[in-house]
């Protein structure tokens, strides 16, 4: 009996090294000697297409520029997009199809606040990292999660930031909301309800609408009757036009602040300059096309070429994403699995984009880039930053 059990034992010790070299052998989901696969759902003909598409494009540019010069560490990326139409249904199905059938690596600048939250627990439960998502929400990055990484301030931030300023330093007392009815509008007023709860105010009036709306008028009439001075804007771009355009026409001129979804160039050049004297909370300083800047010019320049329009913002947010995740790519060598590629990324400090964006860090506790924002107005047809200097809540 004994020497059967010296046997077993021995036999144990001998399999241990074996079992060791063939799980450090097993391969890695979506990489390959010559490839990483990388995936990605996005709007690419809904209501938010106008950030979906631009937003894409410029990240294959910098994948294709990549691959151009040889690759990461040996390897070209595989960039694969799917069509979600800003619909948490379609969303599902192509993140299942990403994870599932194109067995993806990571997947980045997934679209949408719902669509993301709806689909991350099946990518993290896959050990498949969600990276910087076309999104500002707060749960993207909080609770922490070593598999999600947000690229600048949320809508929460924002938010916080944009109501401390207009209440502190321009005298704002009576504040109203008009938001989307979805986990993105409840984001953005989470942020306004602690930031007025910290300054021991009440929102006189609110109304909730879905995505889709486009009838506006009841809704102004009713926060114009509760004599606003402020009108906080938990909307994207389509809603912010009927909005604006909305107040406008029964010659409603009150202030109104949004954040960074509504920060694009098609609402600064709303038809009769309705869209004129609007505000912006913002956690990346957009860049005009006419920049003389160098760097800025030739990004202009190679995106008008290739895709036919000049970029908007959220091509702006595409290249500098994009470039984060080729650094994080390389600090993690040669050999790159989601352990390495995490360090890698965590090991990006001050990282500055060629737009002038506030510099942003990561490490193993912070997976936010920044928390700070800029207030922008519209000024002339065009988006003009007002405060020098980023700010904070």
């Amino acid at each position: 009996m004994r020497s059967r059990w010296k046997w077993a034992l021995a036999a144990l010790c001998l399999l241990a090294p074996q079992a060791r070299e063939a799980a450090a052998a097993d391969p890695v989901r979506g990489v390959t000697d010559t490839e990483i696969v990388i995936g990605s759902y996005t709007d690419l003909s809904g209501v938010t297409a106008v950030w979906g598409v631009n937003n894409n494009n410029a990240w294959r540019m910098v994948f294709d520029r990549v691959n151009a010069e040889g690759g990461i560490n040996g390897r070209k990326i595989k960039f694969i997009t799917e069509d979600s139409q800003y619909q948490v249904p379609r969303s599902v199905q192509a993140a299942n199809k990403l994870i599932n059938r194109d067995n993806v690596f990571m997947m980045v600048a997934n679209g949408g606040t719902p669509m993301n939250n709806a689909t991350m627990p099946e990518q993290l439960s896959k050990n498949v990292p969600n990276m910087f998502p076309l999104t500002s929400a707060r749960s993207m990055y909080y609770p922490f999660n070593h598999l999600k990484f947000g690229l600048a301030a949320s809508y929460y931030d924002m938010m916080r930031s944009g109501v401390k300023l207009f209440v502190e330093q321009r005298g704002k007392k009576t504040i109203c909301a008009m938001s989307q009815d979805t986990d993105f509008g409840r984001d953005v007023m989470d942020g306004v309800r602690d930031q007025m709860k910290a300054m021991k105010i009440n929102l006189a009036a609110e109304t909730l609408h879905k995505p889709t709306d486009t009838d506006f008028s009841a809704s102004v009439a009713r926060l114009r009757e509760a004599n606003c001075d402020l009108v906080i804007l938990g909307t994207i771009v389509r809603d912010t036009i009927q909005i604006v355009g909305a107040m406008r026409k029964v010659g409603w001129n009150v202030d109104v602040l949004g954040n960074v979804a509504i920060y694009d160039k098609s609402v600064a050049e709303a038809p009769g300059g309705a869209t004129e004297g609007v505000y912006a909370m913002t956690s990346v300083v957009y860049a005009d096309p006419e920049d003389a800047r160098p760097a800025v010019r030739d990004f202009v320049t190679k995106y008008k070429a290739r895709f036919g329009n000049e970029p908007n913002f959220a091509a702006q947010l595409g290249i500098t994403a994009a470039e984060m995740i080729v650094l994080g790519l390389k600090n993690a060598g040669k050999d790159l699995n989601v352990e390495t590629f995490i360090a890698g990324m965590e090991k990006i400090k001050g990282y500055k984009d060629i737009f002038g964006s506030p510099p942003m860090t990561f490490g193993p506790d912070k997976h936010q880039g920044s928390a700070d924002s800029y207030l922008a107005v519209i000024k002339n047809g065009r988006w003009t930053v007002v405060t020098p200097e980023p700010v904070a809540y």
